[in-house]
This record gives structure tokens, C-alpha cells and sequence, in this order.
């Protein structure tokens, strides 16, 4: 089991998504508000925004949420935010990939820093990890939507590259570049879509016995309670033994 596919799994076995919910619809109208700055406010002529759009009606986010933090980004009062990415390792060497939305590069880097330091890990230069992973999208798939044959069939015929299938969901990965339209392929076909996103897919996995599974969970969910923090990867592999014992 593969950490890019697996810790939202582990984050519901956890009862962690009710309690984290607002600071998830946070996270994801920050992700519009900025798209929306960075470009056009119409989704329609904004490929960034309209997945942001699209991430957060996945997530069940109310449309009025969505409508103002579009004309936020309109507001002169509205603060600019930096984008940036944290590379390091986690505990039993796992690569850790942290990206942040900020308007306090010291206060985000330093918090970072300490986090990695605390849950024992150690943050690196940005590049350090990076060569792990591949950016991908990700379009992700209600399990019971078609069988594990019909998605693969009808990925490769949108021009995605690899399909995930598990109990949890179907998780079709295709070119970075090509995610706005693969999701508009699939979802034209299959007429729902649960997320489309942009994901970091590690290259090679470390596995991790339960203690150390448990470690780096700690580390995780500190970074991300952080409200820069917008999402955060790591490379782990767990077996289902370990799995069932979280």
C-alpha cells in the first residue's frame, strides 16, 4: 500500500475528516481565491481554478464558499500569498514533500523546520526529495461506479497513463498537463468524478512496520493542522497487517 493512495484511507479509519473539515474547506477556497488571483475568475477560462472549483464541490464544499472566495481574489484588500514547497525525511527515511500557501515565508519555514525536528525528521534543501516523485493528476473514482476493467479501458482510451483500483476508490493518474482534460473526458463518460487533482506519485516506497507507520502519522498531522500547509506526501508503504493495527 503506496502513501499516495493510501493516507486518506488512513485518515478515515482515524475519524479524522469530520473534526478536520472546516480546515479543509479553508484549505481549498485559499487554493481558489488564489487561482482565481493568478489568472481569470471565470473557471470557464481558468484550467487552475476550475479545478480547484471542481476539488472543492468533490469535497462537498457550499457553493456560496466557493462563489466568495472567487471575488475575494477580487478585493484590494486581499493578501498575496507565496507558494512554496518543503522537501525532507520523515521517521524510518521516509520522503516527505510539504506544500504551503503562505503570506509569512519565515513563520511558515520555521514552523516547518520544527515540525519535522519534533516528530523526528529533518527537513532538506528543496530538491532533496524531489526527484522521488512525478507530478501527476489524479481523477478519482467511486468504486462502485463501473469495474476495475471498464475504468482501465476507458482511461486509456482518454489518454490517461495507469489506474489504481481498490475498495476505497478507482484512482486514474494521467499526465500532469493533461489532468483538466482527461477529468472532463471521464466525467463526460461517467458523469461523476469524486476529486481531480494534482498529486506527487513516489517513484520507489519505503516500507514501515507499525511503530514507524505510527511516527510518521504524528509528523503528518502536525503539518497538517497547519493552516499554510496545503497538502503533504510521503513515500511510505505499509502491509495490510500494518494497516489493520492503525
Amino acid at each position: 500500500m503506496a502513501g499516495h493512495s493510501k493516507w486518506a484511507n488512513i485518515q478515515h479509519r482515524k475519524g479524522r475528516q469530520d473534526a478536520a473539515r472546516s480546515k479543509l474547506f479553508s484549505k481549498l477556497s485559499k487554493e481558489i481565491t488564489v487561482a482565481a488571483k493568478m489568472g481569470d475568475p471565470d473557471p470557464e477560462k481558468n484550467p487552475r481554478l476550475r479545478m480547484a472549483v471542481k476539488e472543492a464541490k468533490s469535497q462537498s464544499v457550499p457553493k456560496d464558499v466557493i462563489d466568495r472566495a472567487i471575488k475575494k481574489s477580487q478585493a484590494s484588500d486581499f493578501d498575496s500569498y507565496d507558494e512554496i514547497r518543503y522537501e525532507g525525511y520523515g521517521p524510518g527515511g521516509v520522503a516527505v514533500i510539504v506544500e504551503a500557501m503562505t503570506d509569512n515565508k519565515n513563520r511558515t519555514a520555521s514552523t516547518v523546520r520544527s515540525t519535522f525536528s519534533k516528530y523526528g525528521g529533518n527537513l532538506g534543501e528543496t530538491g532533496s526529495v524531489g526527484f522521488m516523485f512525478d507530478r501527476k493528476g489524479q481523477i478519482s473514482l467511486s468504486p462502485d461506479i463501473a469495474d476495475e476493467d471498464t475504468i482501465m479501458m476507458m482511461a486509456i482510451d482518454v489518454g490517461a497513463d495507469d489506474v489504481e483500483s481498490s475498495d476505497e476508490a478507482h484512482l486514474v493518474f494521467c499526465a500532469a498537463n493533461d489532468l483538466n482534460t482527461v477529468s472532463d473526458a471521464i466525467e463526460k463518460q461517467l458523469n461523476e468524478i469524486e476529486s481531480a487533482k494534482l498529486v506527487w506519485v513516489p517513484k520507489t516506497t519505503t516500507e514501515l512496520d507499525l511503530e514507524g507507520m505510527q511516527k510518521l502519522m504524528k509528523l503528518i498531522d502536525a503539518l497538517e493542522d497547519d493552516d499554510d500547509i496545503q497538502t503533504v506526501t510521503a513515500n511510505f508503504e505499509v502491509s495490510d497487517e500494518v494497516m489493520a493495527n492503525l
